[in-house]
């Protein structure tokens, strides 16, 4: 692995879970930090870990920087904008399955790639940067643009990249503006993570194989479409279908599929084949469904991690 570590870049938010009885717990989550977050659990703690962002001069802002700080996780050159905070949203758990509402109008996430030089100074020299649909969707196109811009430039310096297209329709203004970017996205990644039922909603791709060669056509070399508790179709060298583990009384799915991608990541990272991540990610999203909120503890990712 190089020194320059990894990035995840995205929008990190308060979250409110556990709200029973009004009694709200408050944490910190978002897919693109979810997935670091695994990362920096499975990584080794030498490895520099960054999330890229923007943040704002709140009390808020300050707590978040300061909480990601104490979990080892760096925040490289991301600008602090006056006046802006972080977004908010708040899980609602209907057995084990979440729904979420959200306040994020003037995040300061949504300037993140206005300092273009900030960018390239958060994302120089990395092996691997992380970003989703939801970063591509909170910014303007031309925020976007400079984002695109700044990866292809860590790309060809020998970056990899790595994208979950995570569609979420209520952050787009049309499915066509959403394909448009996403397209822009996977051309420009070397590793693609996305999950069927998003892929059939926005391209009406009628399995998960027509998602992954659909990906492959765009130029992706490795390609792993997750589909919850139905297997894992992985496309690199092979086509192979990898059961995922089915977990009898989950608690909370809130965070699986970022952790799952972030697991993945890190078992690459750290030189396993791409089958073998999988198995991996299986069974760290199975440990993360097991607790609440998106962020499980250190100790059970790295249990997960190792087991097998």
């Amino acid at each position: 692995m190089k020194s320059g570590g990894v990035a995840s870049v995205g929008e990190c938010m308060l979250e409110l879970s556990g709200g029973r009885d009004g009694n709200w717990r408050m944490g910190h989550a978002g897919d693109t930090f979810n997935t670091l977050w695994a990362m920096r659990a499975l990584l080794p703690e030498s490895l520099p870990t960054d999330y890229v962002s923007a943040f704002g001069d709140d009390p808020f802002s300050a707590q978040q920087m300061e909480f990601f700080a104490a979990h080892g996780v760096g925040t490289a050159a991301s600008p602090r904008i006056p006046g802006r905070r972080p977004g908010l949203y708040a899980i609602t758990l209907t057995g084990a399955e979440r729904s979420f509402t959200y306040w994020r109008a003037d995040s300061a996430a949504r300037l993140l790639a206005d300092d273009r030089a900030a960018l390239e100074r958060s994302l120089q020299g990395r092996e691997l940067v992380y970003f989703s649909g939801i970063t591509l969707a909170i910014l303007d196109e031309a925020a976007r643009e400079t984002l695109f811009s700044v990866l292809r430039q860590a790309r060809s310096a020998g970056c990899r990249i790595a994208f979950d297209p995570n569609y979420r329709p209520r952050l787009w203004p049309s499915q066509d503006a959403a394909r448009a970017a996403m397209d822009e996205g996977l051309a420009g990644a070397d590793i693609a993570l996305p999950t069927f039922p998003d892929e059939a909603a926005l391209y009406g791709d009628a399995d998960a194989r027509a998602t992954a060669r659909r990906m492959r056509e765009a130029g992706v070399a490795e390609i792993v479409v997750k589909d919850g508790s139905e297997p894992t179709l992985l496309l690199a060298d092979q086509e192979v279908a990898i059961p995922a583990i089915r977990v009898e009384k989950p608690v909370d799915t809130t965070g699986a599929g970022d952790s799952f991608n972030g697991a993945y990541l890190a078992a690459r990272l750290s030189g396993d084949a791409p089958e073998a991540a999988v198995r991996r990610a299986h069974r760290v999203a199975a440990a993360v469904i097991q607790v609440h909120g998106a962020l499980a503890p250190f100790p059970a990712l790295r249990q997960a991690f190792q087991e097998g």
